[in-house]
Parts: C-alpha cells; sequence; structure tokens
C-alpha cells in the first residue's frame, strides 16, 4: 500500500483484464527474500520506482480465494487463491519517477485515490482484502 504526500494511494490499472481493474501492487515472494523485500522488489517492478519507505507491516496474513470461474485460469492456473503480507510504503518521489514501462508492464495507467474509493476499484472476490487491509494500515495515510 503505497501513500503520497497527500495520504492517497497508488492503483494500477491491469493490462491483462477485459473488465476494468484496478488494484495496488502485490506479487509472490521469490526464494531467500523475505515479504519486506519482495514487497519494495514487486513495488520496482510493477510501478517502475523505489522511491518508497516502509512504514507499517500488517500483523496478520490475509488470504482469499478466487471465484470458481477463475479456478484454473487465474495465476497460470497453478492456485485457488492468494496467502498476501501486506506493508505500508511512503513514496518519496515525484510522480515522475513512477514509470510503469520500467519493467514487463502489468499496469497499462495509475492513479492516486483516496482509501474510501479503493474497495471499490478493485474485483469484487478481493474486496474483502482490501478492506482488511485499509483497516489495519490506513492509519498510514
Amino acid at each position: 500500500m503505497l501513500f503520497n504526500q497527500d495520504g492517497k494511494v497508488f492503483v494500477g490499472k491491469r493490462l491483462d483484464q477485459t473488465v476494468e481493474a484496478w488494484q495496488m501492487p502485490q506479487g509472490g515472494i521469490d526464494k531467500g527474500e523475505t515479504p519486506r523485500e519482495a514487497a519494495l522488489r514487486e513495488l520496482g517492478e510493477e510501478a517502475g520506482t523505489d522511491k518508497a519507505e516502509v512504514i507499517g507491516e500488517m500483523e496478520d496474513w490475509v488470504t482469499y480465494d478466487l471465484p470458481e470461474h477463475l479456478i484454473g485460469v487465474a495465476f497460470h492456473g497453478k492456485y485457488k487463491g492468494q496467502r498476501q503480507k501486506w506493508f505500508a510504503l511512503r513514496f518519496t518521489g515525484q510522480d515522475s519517477d513512477i514509470d510503469l514501462a520500467a519493467h514487463e508492464p502489468e499496469f497499462s495507467e495509475y492513479r492516486w485515490v483516496s482509501l474510501e474509493e479503493l474497495p471499490g476499484l478493485i474485483v469484487p472476490f478481493k474486496r474483502e482484502t482490501y478492506r482488511a487491509v485499509i483497516a489495519a494500515l490506513g492509519q498510514f495515510a
């Protein structure tokens, strides 16, 4: 959860969806990597910036299951859902420091949104996860 100086949250519009879908950067943990290291690496890969500092960490892991019609399709067919560890990060750069094309692009565009807007932008099966993340990390906005 990347916060800018105005307390708004970074979301990217996914390239691989047929419906409009926005989300915060997220991703897997590589072998030998801590969750914190993975969060910073994924931010670099998905938002194209390393201009951030960790300011908070969600104590618990959160999970979600894919809806039935996506099982075997999403995540290259390997998983039925995800278990996630979330961090709050403060963006220390300028918008010009964000480069969605710096790596293999996952987002076509980005914007900064309020905490209130965030659950309404995510696909429905992730909304409870986002509400839990907001409850745990929203204080850092």
